[in-house]
């Protein structure tokens, strides 16, 4: 049940148990998760508090509450995946984690996954309404925040004590706190900003008008636009970063997203295709989709994709070199 990868989706308030498995060969298959049934001697059962501690662990092959702060994995190069936004996320990521790190025959990389499916429901409602009747002064705002903050809190601590590593956290709106998320983290905490910034920078791009700085273009909800990290780790690397201007969000963003969530995937697509239009006619090298509802709606030949990249391949190529990296220092 249990294959050199450990997926454990557990709920912070209430916790409970579902084991998942996943295949070390090229292809990722759906795990049959179904609450606490009969477990083999290689099956792992955790309870997490509040705290991230592991107060009633069990084993089938003896892992009792007294064995609970060593770490679940024998292997010294497993990655922490914290879910976000949908499991459906989760999974695109782990498929390129899979895929990345089972090229010419080798086994996948071990990783721990944590879904928590009450933040994957905040966070949604976060990035696609962006909270627009809130104001950043506004109570409410911040209790809604802090409780995301908190939950995402836990599980990087769930998946720091299951002997990870690395973490990673593949979901942009949850980025928005990532510097909180990953205080006093005992692993590297990889940033998805980073990540696509330092490739960026590797190849080398050269701007596509004499003298004017390289451009690249961010296309994203409100919510990771505002949060703005995207645009300071480019910066930082000395990219000048061309945004959508307010009519384009208003009149093609906003709709195309609305238009995949209804399942309109023509009037999405011919949506999607207007904006990235409008960013590539401001000289931009290319664009980064940094919104899972863009991903997926254009067809996979069309000219203007293969302008588009996506974060979430950088920070799965960046989790497979660290931690292949790390395993040959051991």
């Amino acid at each position: 049940m249990l294959d050199r990868s450990l997926a454990m989706p557990f709920h912070t308030m209430n916790p409970f148990h579902i084991l998942g498995h996943v295949n070390t060969g090229r292809t990722l298959h759906k795990s049959r998760l179904q609450p606490v049934l009969a477990i083999t001697p290689s099956s792992i059962l955790l309870h997490t508090d509040e705290s991230g501690k592991f107060p009633n662990s069990k084993k089938g092959s003896g892992l009792t509450g007294s064995d609970s702060s060593d770490s679940l994995l024998s292997q010294a190069n497993a990655v922490g995946i914290i879910g976000g936004i949908s499991v459906i996320s989760a999974s695109n990521f782990l498929k390129k984690l899979v895929q990345g790190s089972s090229q010419e025959g080798n086994d996948c990389i071990p990783f721990v996954l944590c879904s928590n499916p009450i933040l994957n429901k905040e966070l949604l409602s976060h990035e696609r309404n962006s909270f627009p009747s809130l104001s950043r002064q506004n109570e409410s705002f911040h209790w809604i925040i802090l409780r995301l903050w908190r939950i995402c809190v836990v599980k990087r601590l769930f998946v720091e004590k299951s002997g990870v590593r690395c973490i990673v956290m593949p979901c942009h709106i949850s980025h928005s706190w990532h510097d909180e998320v990953s205080k006093g983290c005992s692993v590297p905490f990889l940033h998805m900003g980073e990540c696509v910034a330092m490739e960026l920078k590797e190849a080398k791009l050269k701007p596509l008008e004499a003298g004017s700085p390289l451009r690249i273009g961010l296309l994203a909800t409100n919510a990771t636009l505002t949060a703005g990290f995207y645009q300071e780790k480019l910066q930082s690397e000395g990219f000048e970063v061309v945004l959508p201007d307010k009519a384009t969000m208003e009149h093609e963003v906003i709709p195309a997203i609305e238009a995949v969530n209804r399942k309109d995937m023509e009037g999405a697509q011919n949506l999607l295709r207007i904006a990235l239009q409008v960013l590539l006619v401001r000289a931009v090298n290319t664009v980064i989709l940094a919104s899972d509802d863009m991903h997926n709606v254009l067809p996979q030949d069309d000219p203007l994709l293969k302008k588009c990249i996506d974060p979430m391949d950088a920070l799965a190529r960046s989790a497979i070199k660290w931690v292949q990296t790390a395993g040959k220092g051991t």
